[in-house]
């Protein structure tokens, strides 16, 4: 791992978010729509409708 690789992740370790619902998910789908979701769109507007959708539509 590149030296920028490491600085980045300790960096993201200590100021970045750790509560987003799609970040602990290796789903591709789930991956997919929330990249979806967040184009052009706050991660606040996002987090709600997130979960709702996946309630509706679980799975493709």
């Amino acid at each position: 791992m590149s030296d920028f690789a490491r600085r980045l992740i300790r960096w993201h370790k200590a100021h970045g978010r750790h509560d987003l619902p799609w970040q602990d998910t290796r789903d591709p789908y789930r991956v997919w729509l929330s990249e979806i979701m967040l184009q052009q769109t706050q991660v606040a507007t996002v987090i709600p409708y997130y979960g709702r959708f996946l309630e509706r539509f679980p799975t493709l």
